[in-house]
């Protein structure tokens, strides 16, 4: 992958990674409750889980560009339109959710538990079927290895952004707690960053031969 292209990819991640979605409010919600240990443990699940969606995600658009080229510049735009969909969606959404009380568990169970959050997760599922296969090259060789390098890339800087959110939620956890405005503002960052992405995908896509 050329330098630029990898520098936009780790930027677009970073960019992505401080929006929080259902996994970081998972990691919030139990760092809050049971301290900084039990939600880093999460954020091990967590990520374990998109590990699985990176392996299905290089499967299954290494198939679809076997078996259609076309295919493989559709399923590019329908990613952006995709991101923009979601930017849409959480822009005109209510409010924010503050994480429930949820009862203390062992630290395995705690792991598991993430892991089946993010596994069984259609929207993750669909996110890295659409994100992805925008920074894959048909041209620079397979395509299979290319999703896992970046779907590898992006499980460590979430496991960074993600154990931020967990120490900083088991450390101020109470006082999050009483802090209403905080879920309620950041949809409007989240449908920002969405929106964007999806729109700089779209045109990066129409300039790419």
């Amino acid at each position: 992958m050329e330098t630029s292209s990898l520098t936009l990819f780790i930027a677009a991640t970073m960019a992505l990674l401080v929006v929080p979605g259902p996994a970081v409010l998972y990691i919030v919600t139990r760092s809050m409750d049971q301290g900084r240990i039990a939600g880093i443990i999460s954020v091990l699940g967590i990520a374990t889980g998109t590990l699985f969606h990176v392996v299905a995600a290089a499967i299954g658009v290494s198939a679809i560009l076997a078996a259609s080229a076309l295919a493989f510049g559709v399923i590019k735009y329908l990613g952006a339109a995709y991101l923009i969909y979601l930017g849409l969606r959480t822009l005109l959404t209510r409010t924010g959710k503050i994480p429930e009380h949820v009862q203390p568990q062992k630290l395995s169970r705690i792991y598991s538990q993430g892991v089946v959050v993010n596994l069984l997760n259609p929207k993750t599922a669909l996110f890295f079927l659409a994100f992805l296969p925008n920074f894959a090259d048909p041209a620079a060789g397979a395509i299979a290895p290319q999703i896992l390098k970046l779907g590898l890339i992006f499980i460590v800087l979430s496991v960074m952004s993600d154990s931020i959110y967990a120490l900083l939620a088991g450390t101020f956890g109470a006082w999050l707690k009483r802090q209403a405005s905080f879920f309620r503002i950041q949809k409007y960052f989240t449908s920002g960053v969405y929106i964007t992405l999806g729109l700089v995908t779209a045109l990066a896509g129409a300039t790419k031969k």
